[in-house]
């Protein structure tokens, strides 16, 4: 592998210690990577333009080989960790970004590796060039009949939400979660996931504050919207159509989609979000086109208790294409070819508190059923209020609804920073911070 040898990235393109830190899956995994980032545990250690390797001594006789493509960042390491990066990756990325790593030929382990992964891409873009969507009859068969269980679902659904509204609110409390398991299985019986977690979450709310019954009766509507709108799917705008069956539950392959229009941008990180239930681990990564200005959604999953393996640095450039899943607005992407390693780029510009409000309120306009749109805000002060914190500027204000408010606070010490979060009608959920120190995790 040519790029194996050559010259190591200049200083001033390597990755900071909070952009390496980004990648981390969670603090516990940082705090042990901090250790390890001295010479004393590793040998074997090198440094490319396309990698870093290195063998870092653990509680067995042989130490842990570890080696990143910085590429992609993609990773491997002989230990037994189940976290994505592992402790020994991104020790190896800290040691790397202080200038701890000398110019080398890889050792032959890491360039077998290097090797089998680049022919591994190039087989996968090949089978993505020569393969072609197939008129699978089986296939169509099984859509049509999921189709026809939806749609009497979504039938059973409205007249289920029809009955509540007859008896009146005041009988939700009473319900318990019980009535809205039970709709929610019935979804589940007819194909429809979406539909089930909303009435999932609908029986939640009679116990949510003082204000549940407007809540309960605005998810009553849009629900009943959703139930309505598949009911009357082809007729719908094709974008429409296809945000109402993705909200509904119908998925699209990223194989499928990456056939469809490519985007090639310099794609900013501008953060990442990890939540997990009892089924897996989700991976929600925003990025931003510089010259396309389109924002994008990508999404990782993980088996239950296992980090994706998808890690990209926050605060970072990636060159790369994208292509957008059908939507009324779009914005889950899924990724295709990279073109260069994650590389620096300057603090993205925002816009104000009003203008964010605005940017949500015409995505709301596209998407009726969306909860928050991401956005940069620029130039705000994170301030107390007699019901919790704010983000204020000469524009307005809105609540800040979560995010790791103490590090947003001794990051802003009272001075105006850069925010990207999602704006929405609940307030702004801070994820990624930018003071003249560099970027922050929130």
């Amino acid at each position: 592998m040519s790029v194996v040898g050559s010259n190591v990235t200049d200083m001033n393109d390597r990755w900071t210690t909070d952009h390496v830190l980004s990648l981390s899956p969670d603090a516990p995994s940082a705090k042990a990577a901090a250790k390890l980032a001295k010479a004393e545990p590793w040998s074997d250690t090198g440094a490319s333009a396309a990698a870093v390797w290195g063998a870092c001594k653990g509680s067995g006789s042989r130490p842990y080989q570890t080696v990143v493509a910085l590429d992609g960042p993609a990773y491997h390491c002989s230990c037994p960790s189940r976290k994505f990066p592992c402790k020994h990756a991104l020790a190896l990325l800290l040691l790397w970004s202080g200038d701890a790593l000398s110019d080398a030929e890889a050792s032959e382990w890491a360039a077998s590796w290097l090797t089998s992964r680049q022919q591994r891409a190039e087989r996968a873009t090949e089978r993505a060039t020569a393969s072609a969507p197939k008129d699978d009859t089986a296939a169509v068969a099984r859509r049509a009949g999921r189709e026809a269980r939806v749609a009497v679902g979504t039938a059973e659904l409205q007249a289920r939400l029809t009955d509540q509204l007859g008896t009146g609110l005041a009988e939700a409390p009473g319900q318990g979660y019980r009535f809205w398991e039970g709709v929610a299985a019935r979804m589940v019986d007819a194909q429809a996931p979406g539909l089930a977690t909303r009435a999932r979450e609908l029986g939640a709310l009679p116990a949510s504050g003082p204000d549940w019954p407007s809540r309960l009766l605005e998810e009553y509507g849009l629900l009943h919207l959703l139930a309505s709108g598949y009911q009357r799917v082809g007729e719908l705008p094709e974008p429409l159509a296809a945000t109402v069956r993705s909200r509904v539950g119908f998925t699209v392959d990223s194989a499928e989609v990456l056939r469809g229009p490519l985007v090639r941008d310099r794609w900013l990180v501008l953060g990442s979000r990890d939540s997990a239930d009892e089924r897996l681990t989700t991976r929600r990564l925003w990025l931003r086109g510089e010259e396309s200005g389109h924002t994008a959604l990508l999404l990782s999953f993980g088996r239950p208790g296992v980090a994706p393996e998808l890690a990209l640095p926050t605060g970072l450039a990636l060159d790369a294409e994208l292509a957008f899943h059908p939507a009324a607005r779009p914005l889950r992407a899924a990724l295709g070819a990279r073109h260069a390693a994650p590389a620096a780029a300057p603090r993205p510009s925002g816009v104000t508190v009003d203008a964010a409000l605005d940017t949500y309120a015409a995505a709301l306009g596209d998407d009726p059923w969306l909860t928050c749109w991401p956005v940069v805000v620029s130039d705000v002060v994170p301030v107390p209020t007699e019901t919790g914190w704010s983000l204020v500027d000469g524009t307005g204000a809105i609540p800040l609804r979560s995010g790791s408010l103490w590090r947003l606070v001794a990051a802003s010490q009272g001075r105006p920073v850069t925010l990207f979060g999602e704006c929405g009608c609940r307030g702004f959920d801070a994820v990624t911070a930018w003071t003249d120190e560099g970027s922050l995790l929130l």
